[in-house]
């Protein structure tokens, strides 16, 4: 057992006598035979006791270092002892024994902000390039249907044909004195 993960080998399973009541002709049994196969599975055993470096959980269930070599089990014994004759480094070769991070490392913040933002500053200049390479390559010249010259004289034959009179275009012209209302 690992930090609370347990590897089991289950072995394949024969069910070859299942008897199952076969519904069609109500008297006959039918022989079952299943074959389930499951090979090594590594399961997460939640009722082992976890170690997490939290800042809302300042003391885990268990120690950081589960198995002391002998130099940290006789720091061990040590311990038990004045703590006024442990050095410095002992103390914290003991801190380190019960916790990886102190809360200062617990709160330093990662460097992982400046990935995130490198990749959406990469994809925001992919995206343009691809939008400059589509304008000149892929898209010709902007259709004469879209200069200003043909969009009035579009929109005049409209008024002049009355385009949708009731609710549309129409309704804003006034034909009298030739302007928009």
């Amino acid at each position: 057992m690992r930090h609370g993960r347990v590897t089991r080998f289950y072995p394949p399973l024969l069910a070859a006598d299942a008897d199952v009541p076969c519904f069609d002709s109500g008297a006959a049994v039918q022989r079952l035979e299943t074959r389930v196969h499951v090979g090594h599975v590594d399961v997460l055993d939640c009722s082992v006791p976890q170690y997490n470096n939290r800042l809302d959980t300042p003391l885990p269930d268990v120690p950081f270092v589960r198995n002391l070599g002998a130099d940290q089990k006789k720091l061990k014994e040590k311990e038990k002892g004045a703590w006024t004759s442990l050095s410095k480094e002992e103390k914290l070769a003991l801190y380190r024994l019960s916790f990886e991070l102190t809360y200062p490392e617990m709160k330093r913040g990662s460097g992982e902000w400046k990935t995130v933002l490198g990749g959406i500053f990469f994809f925001l200049g992919f995206t343009g390039l691809l939008v400059w390479w589509q304008r000149f390559s892929v898209f010709g010249d902007v259709p004469h249907t879209l200069s200003p010259e043909w969009v009035e004289q579009q929109t005049q034959r409209m008024l002049d044909m009355r385009v949708n009179p009731v609710h549309g275009f129409s309704t804003k012209w006034d034909y009298e004195k030739k302007q928009w209302k």
